[in-house]
């Protein structure tokens, strides 16, 4: 019963999702580039929810992993001449997925607030190597002359922004899809299990070690497609790619979406990303004022995040709880 029930949740979540993305293309059609962000940024704030949420690892620089994904496809074709969108997809999976799987090496290292001193000093230093680099990345002056090719020869990257925002929805549906079977998989509540009890699963025979930086290796892979997205749909990449201000507001849209929920992800950088667009347009001077209002209001009021408040809310009122 609880199977078909969590099926079904995932089926008209999945479904919601859609809807969402359809609505977004017919109801915004001049603001397509926006979407588009968000799908990238939205897959960096999965990721983070993977070893955050799901692992219980503390980290403010997660960046790093979505800005080697982003100059993974940028390089690919800026110097290499390849622009194939699918292979520099794939590069920027592979940038993506190394680099978290360093990340995970030297993250393991300490716990608790060293460990997130850690994770600040590698934002840094790849901040400062793709500074540094610059005959590769461009440096300060960011990376440029990224052109993508069609998708199979026929869909071109047009100024408006329609095939980079349909290639963005499709690469997010079979992500969230893929996270879904990952996240309930025996590794999956392997990682529940180390966030929740570390010292059972260590009894139990499993290397918590190991099963971090297996889902470190995942989340940099996510990351990284979400960076080459961002690559391939901007034609150019930035150091704000690999900026602290980058991993500490993915850390904010999971806070305010909630937790350890693929949809919690979703919802937060939605509401965070759509919420600062709208009062930075209104009020240039104070929208930093009404976005610390809301995070305050939202942690205060929804300390779940807006879709765990949500769904616990619905599950009292499913159960007939008060």
């Amino acid at each position: 019963m609880r199977r078909r029930r969590s099926l079904m949740r995932d089926v008209v979540g999945f479904g919601v999702i859609v809807l969402a993305a359809a609505i977004g293309y017919f109801a915004f059609p001049d603001n397509l580039a926006l979407l588009t962000r968000i799908i990238a940024v939205a897959l960096l704030v999965l990721s983070l929810d993977l070893v955050t949420g799901y692992c219980g690892v503390a980290t403010l620089g997660h960046a790093a992993l979505f800005g080697s994904g982003a100059y993974a496809a940028g390089i690919l074709s800026a110097h290499y001449g390849i622009n194939d969108p699918l292979l520099m997809t794939l590069a920027g999976l592979i940038g993506g997925a190394l680099a978290g799987l360093l990340s995970g090496l030297v993250m393991l290292r300490a716990h608790g607030l060293p460990q997130l001193v850690l994770s600040i000093a590698l934002i840094h230093l790849f901040h400062e190597l793709a500074n540094k680099m610059s005959s590769f990345t461009g440096g300060s002056d960011g990376l440029s002359g990224i052109a993508p090719d069609p998708i199979f020869g026929r869909f071109e990257f047009d100024l408006f922004g329609n095939t980079a925002y349909v290639f963005a929805v499709v690469m997010l549906l079979v992500v969230f899809v893929l996270l879904r079977i990952l996240v309930r998989s025996p590794f999956g509540m392997l990682c529940r299990g180390l966030k929740e009890d570390p010292l059972r699963i260590r009894a139990m025979g499993a290397s918590p070690k190991r099963a971090i930086v297996k889902m470190y290796g995942v989340s940099g892979a996510v990351a990284g497609l979400g960076g080459a997205l961002n690559a391939i749909s901007t034609q150019v990449v930035g150091l704000d790619t690999l900026s602290f201000t980058q991993s500490a507001e993915a850390l904010v849209m999971l806070a305010l979406g909630g937790t350890g929920s693929l949809f919690g992800a979703l919802a937060g950088t939605v509401a965070f990303m759509m919420f600062q667009d709208y009062v930075s347009s209104v009020n240039p001077f104070h929208w930093l004022t009404m976005v610390g209002a809301l995070l305050i209001a939202v942690v205060l009021f929804a300390p779940k995040g807006i879709y765990g408040t949500v769904a616990a809310l619905l599950e009292k009122r499913r159960e007939g709880r008060p």
